[in-house]
Formats: C-alpha cells, structure tokens, sequence
C-alpha cells in the first residue's frame, strides 16, 4: 500500500510530482490555494532534460499539440548582430538527448498537467498556512495529516518557512520586461528559434522565442533598476519605456519591440542554496527550494526533475521509510540545482560555444540516487 501524500502548490513541479508519485501506487493530494487554475502567465521554456522527463509521463503528446519546437539556441551580439552560438535544438537534439526543445504557454503546460491528475485529487482554496510533522495546517484553521508533505508552493513558500524558519528573498537589481507578438506582426530572421541577444553587460539582455505552434513570439528582457518599491513583484509596464531601454540594441530587435502592444515588468529576486531540503516527514520541491532567475531557463525545468527524482527516491517506501527517502532525494538534486541557481545568476552560460550536455542531457530517470541517509551519516 502506498503513501498518503499532501502536496502544497498545484504549479508545474506540483503537478509533475502528483502525476509521478500517483504512477507509483501513493495516495496524492494537490492543496492549491487558487480558487481556479487561469491561463496566466506567458512562457515555459522546456529543455530537452525536461521533456524527457515528461514523455517518461506521458504527457509529451498533449504538449506538443500546442506547443512550439525551436529549431536553434541562438547567441547574437546586441548591436552587430555577430553569431556567437549556435546549438541544434529540434530533431538533432531529440537524437542527442532523447528529446527537443519545446517552448510552450504555462496555461497549456499546467492544462496537461491536471488532465492527467484526478479532480478529486486537486483541492482549490486551500492555502496552506503552517506544516508540522507530516500536519498541513490551512488558513481557515482546518488541517490534515499525511504520511509525506511535500511543499512545492513557490519562492514564498509557507512550508519551506515552517520546516526551516522566516526568510526573505533578495532583489537581484534586475527587472524583467515580458510581451508576446503575434508572428505575423514581425520580420524578422531566426524567429523560429530561441535567440538570446547579449547586451553590452550582463544584467542587460534580450531573449526571444517562439510559442502557440510558432503562432506568436514571446520577448524577455532584463536590465538593471536600483530599486523596486512596488508591493507587487508583476506590474504593467510601459511600452514606450520597453523600447527606450533598447534604442541601441539591433534593428532586429527594435523591430519585435516595436510590435509590442503591452508588456509585464517584474523583478527578479533569488535565494542562496539550501544546505537542507527535508525536515522528518516534509520536503520541498521546485522554486521552495531554489529559486532562480531565468537566464538558463532551468526553473521549471529543474521542478520537473525534482518531481521525477522524488517519486523515484520514494518507490516502495512505507511511512517509517520516508526520513531516509527524503535524503536520498535531496543529496541526489541538491548540488545541481545549486550549479543552476549560481549559474542562472552570473549569467554567462552559453553565450559562446558552451557545452550544455551537463543540462540537457541530464536524465531524472535514471540519475543516481543519493546514498541511504544511514549509509550517508555513517
């Protein structure tokens, strides 16, 4: 008989997991605080380490009926327009790496995921508030206890706070700007690839690629602000500052912002790697666990292989067995999320001839599991 599990967050790791763990024979409950699942959000980039992840769900088919299959990750140089890399994504990578790119709306992604999972599994309006010792404590002072909890709830996670204490994400000095365009509103080359356009540092940066089966383009760019003093980290942004802050970049690129009708500005915050994830009879999956920014597109990449890794530490396992699994889970995930967060953050992966093998060839399936905790302690 398998585990009674409780999961906090019905978001892509979420999900994932709940789809994983119920294959397995466990007994899985997705606590959502969202009265409804909304089409919100734009863009998941999925890398091939991803959608492997997935297909081994059985979930590809769904994805790839809406989504679109870049052909090239594309490095250009923002005011030339210079190649600096260019990485088969599409046929050549499914041979690589046993899967493609796949670049898709997170409305779509998260509409796949549920199909998947049982309505009766899935409880909307339940914000979680407090774990403890394997009890989910909600905010209308109801409360349910598991065999396992699992806390895929996000950078503000409740659970990560009640397993390890408070803390606060740290402003990165960088705000995001995020739009779609309709394809046929933009001439330009390369639009059926991912193409990153580096600016003259770091911190400034264009990115572009296909979504909705190439029907539209998505754009996301970042630059550095001071400050962020808005409650909200999600804000409408202004169009005609969009473009100011690009005036320079190449003609190819002014053009898609000069298609942009309306646009999200955001900003980007992070937290420094847990040495821990796991307390007794909880963990944390996704970004609970490591938030990161965007710049190797790996977040929900990352939660997916958490979700895959998880379910696979947990096969078999009775309540007395969960400390253990837990630590195998996490001593399996721990430093490559941590490679990505860091790597995310300074930003440099992939602008020349990288080699992105460690990433996209990586398989949840059959990644070594961490040692048994006694084995590890011992």
């Amino acid at each position: 008989m398998g585990l009674e599990i409780g999961i906090c967050g019905g978001g892509v790791g979420g999900l994932t997991a709940a789809i994983a763990l119920a294959k397995d024979g466990h007994s899985v409950t997705v606590h959502e605080q969202a009265r409804a699942f909304a089409r919100i959000g734009a863009d998941v980039n999925l890398t091939p380490n991803a959608v492997h992840a997935l297909d081994r769900l059985g979930i590809g088919e769904t994805l790839r009926e809406t989504a679109a299959r870049p052909r090239f990750r594309i490095s250009r140089t923002w005011d030339s327009g210079e190649e600096t890399s260019r990485l088969p994504m599409g046929d050549e990578a499914e041979r690589k790496y046993g899967a493609p790119q796949l670049t898709i709306h997170r409305g779509d992604l998260l509409r796949a995921l549920e199909a998947r999972v049982p309505q009766s599994a899935i409880r909307l309006g339940h914000r979680v508030t407090a774990v403890s010792d394997g009890t989910v404590t909600f905010a209308d002072g109801s409360s349910e206890r598991f065999d396992l909890v699992i806390g895929a709830d996000g950078i503000h996670s409740a659970v990560r706070a009640s397993l390890f204490g408070e803390d606060h994400p740290r402003f990165t000095g960088l705000v995001s700007y995020r739009a779609v365009v309709p394809r046929t509103a933009v001439a330009a080359e390369n639009l059926d690839s991912f193409t990153k356009w580096w600016g003259p540092r770091p911190d400034v940066q264009v990115v572009v690629f296909p979504l909705t089966r190439g029907e539209e383009i998505f754009i996301f760019a970042t630059t550095p602000q001071d400050d962020w003093r808005e409650e909200s980290w999600t804000l409408p942004g202004d169009v005609a500052e969009l473009r100011a802050v690009y005036a320079d970049f190449h003609p190819e690129v002014r053009a898609l912002l000069g298609a942009v009708a309306s646009v999200t500005k955001s900003a980007l915050y992070v937290r420094d790697p847990m040495p821990r994830w796991s307390s007794g009879h909880a963990t944390l999956l996704g970004d609970a666990a490591h938030p990161m920014v965007p710049f190797m597109a790996q977040g929900a990449c990352m939660a997916i292989e958490d979700a895959v890794v998880l379910s696979r530490a947990l096969a078999g396992a009775t309540r007395a067995d969960v400390p253990a699994a837990l630590r195998s889970y996490e001593d399996a995930r721990r430093d490559r999320t941590a490679r990505v967060q860091l790597g995310s953050l300074a930003n440099d992966w992939m602008k020349g001839q990288g080699n992105a093998d460690w990433v996209y060839g990586y398989d949840a399936w059959a990644a070594p599991l961490g040692e048994p905790a006694e084995t590890a302690e011992g």
